[in-house]
């Protein structure tokens, strides 16, 4: 019987994407303060985050591995927060039209039993078509993102926004780099492609 598998996260996207791989997991919220370090660079932040957010699982659990990732939307050097508001949604979509937005996703994997933790992050880059005004809210009217880093959603009908994707892995888009997490679990001694 293979180690415990556990996903140190309550999304829903995430989850659905680790069950691409392997229903045999179990999730768990992470106590995490996110709030970032005075001079740390948005990739430090995802992974230093993702790190934490594994430990903070791991710790109450013997053995098993613990899966955690972050990540962060930026429009340059800035990073990208929720729009909670139509018109914040609005206002940080016209500012992408014509232009490229990067995620990172940082992802760990801690082993509950030794505490070895083995993590990467990947980038992913999203190429906004030119917009027009009332695309824009139409698109906000009826997918509502104002949840959403960036104020899109690419697995719904956000990808209409764009001119094109550029990166490794498109699940790194929505939240949980599979290829890395495949590499990582494997690096820890689970390779999930050969479990029944």
């Amino acid at each position: 019987m293979p180690a415990n598998l556990w996903l140190a996260s309550t999304s829903v996207y995430r989850k659905a994407l680790l069950e691409k791989l392997t229903p045999n997991f179990r999730t768990a919220k992470p106590e995490v303060d996110e709030t970032p370090f005075p001079g740390e660079t948005a990739i430090q932040l995802v992974e230093r985050l993702a790190i934490c957010k594994a430990q903070a699982v791991a710790a109450d659990l013997d053995t098993g591995l613990v899966i955690g990732s972050d990540q962060v939307a930026l429009f340059g050097d800035e990073i990208l927060g929720k729009p909670h508001t139509t018109e914040n949604a609005f206002l940080q979509l016209k500012k992408f039209s014509g232009q490229r937005v990067t995620f990172l996703t940082g992802v760990a994997v801690v082993d509950a039993s030794t505490n070895k933790v083995v993590h990467s992050v990947d980038a992913f880059h999203v190429h906004f078509r030119q917009l027009l005004d009332h695309e824009i809210r139409t698109y906000i009217k009826r997918e509502q993102p104002l949840q959403c880093a960036g104020s899109f959603k690419s697995e719904g009908l956000g990808i209409t926004l764009f001119e094109k994707l550029e990166g490794d892995d498109p699940n790194s888009l929505i939240g949980l780099p599979l290829i890395k997490l495949h590499h990582l679990l494997k690096q820890q001694g689970r390779d999930l492609l050969l479990e029944p």
